[in-house]
């Protein structure tokens, strides 16, 4: 059924609970994890140490290490964090790989799912509507409306109470 299983994570406690829907799946079904994250150049982070530099407080040569320090810091965490989920996988004898890109979340993780011909996306929906929605986008609603392979959508856990579940799984047969 679902052999190629791409899961999306980011340091957020809903990728967690992405990560685990995905990795009880790949157990029962034998299947292959891999696991992205793909770091924004934009982030708070960065944009922090941009900020200063910009901000009428530029030395020459003092900022441009700031920001790679800055940038650097953040591909480890990110490289980290794919790193552990790896690990949690493999103890629990699933095969994982791992992949870091740089870019846009939304199309970069429909690119690789195409191009790794995945089964199943398994996103965690950090929940947000109406305006914050529209200014802050929508990782999990643009990868749901742009791959042809089905999507297991995981939304925040209010209860660890298996009946109170609000995983959606939206199966998209029409190819982009």
């Amino acid at each position: 059924m679902y052999q190629k299983i791409l899961v999306a994570v980011d340091s957020s406690p809903i990728s967690q609970q992405a990560f685990d829907k995905a990795l009880f799946l790949a157990q029962e079904l034998g299947s292959d994890l891999h696991l992205i994250n793909v770091i924004l150049p934009v982030t708070q982070e960065y944009q922090d140490a941009s900020l200063i530099a910009f901000s009428g407080g530029f030395y020459p040569g003092g900022m441009d290490e700031v920001v790679k320090e800055t940038w650097s810091n953040l591909e480890a965490a990110s490289l980290s964090l794919l790193q552990d989920f790896c690990e949690q996988a493999k103890k629990a004898g699933v095969g994982a790989e791992l992949t870091q890109k740089i870019g846009q979340p939304d199309q970069e993780i429909v690119e690789f799912a195409k191009d790794w011909e995945a089964d199943l996306i398994v996103i965690g929906s950090h929940g947000r509507r109406g305006l914050n929605e529209l200014v802050l986008g929508s990782v999990s609603n643009y990868v749901l409306h742009h791959v042809s392979c089905s999507v297991l959508l995981v939304h925040p856990q209010v209860s660890s109470d298996i009946s109170q579940e609000s995983a959606k799984i939206a199966d998209h047969s029409n190819p982009v």
